[in-house]
């Protein structure tokens, strides 16, 4: 990801938060030379010595899962943005560009099947029952034990370590403060969700 200096994040602690908060995200990985893509739910977690994993699930029929041998994957996690007009800025010659906010884990996917890892299949499972769905853990475990195993063969778990984390949070840290002080007031006051969303990450940053 092409991040100038400005924009560049590598606090790893506003990182996993992000990817926290943000986790339905697109995992990408290459099969026979091409791109492929899922958009899925990951379960982030922080590990020692600031290890950090993503786990969640493909559908069997899905045939991404057979690239993660192939090489690394990429999953990409994003949030709100928001379109920058060029009058915010002091300046009348400015061009119109995009807030926004980025997170980037690399790294090559394990796969986990219930026939030869049964047990992680289990703690897969509850990580994302943990993660999305606490309430329900309860009744999953209530259901027969043959519903439950069917559910499972119908997909192919995984657990990625990230070898490499890249945060982008583009956020007009290059405009001066006063100018990125006008940003937020005007994205604070739009009827855009995803606008008064960016506009409050930048009032904190500038706090």
């Amino acid at each position: 990801m092409y991040i100038p200096a400005a924009f560049r994040e590598e606090d790893l602690d506003k990182l996993i938060a992000f990817m926290q908060s943000h986790s339905f995200a697109a995992l990408v990985s290459i099969q026979n030379q091409i791109p492929v893509v899922s958009h899925i739910p990951l379960a982030v977690t922080r590990h020692d010595n600031n290890v950090v994993k993503l786990t969640g699930h493909l559908a069997k029929a899905n045939p991404q899962w057979q690239a993660f041998q192939e090489s690394e994957s990429l999953a990409v996690f994003t949030g709100s943005h928001a379109y920058i007009s060029p009058s915010l800025y002091e300046k009348r010659e400015n061009v119109p560009t995009w807030n926004y906010i980025a997170v980037h884990a690399y790294g090559r996917p394990e796969i986990i099947t219930l026939n030869d890892a049964p047990e992680q299949m289990n703690q897969m499972i509850d990580a994302m029952m943990d993660t999305y769905s606490a309430d329900y853990k309860a009744q999953w475990q209530s259901l027969s034990h043959t519903y439950r195993e069917g559910m499972m063969h119908g997909i192919v778990g995984f657990e990625m370590v990230v070898t490499r984390l890249e945060g982008k949070y583009k956020l007009s840290q290059n405009r001066s403060e006063a100018e990125q002080r006008n940003i937020a007031h005007t994205l604070l006051q739009s009827h855009d969700p995803a606008a008064q969303a960016v506009g409050k990450v930048m009032q904190q940053h500038l706090e």
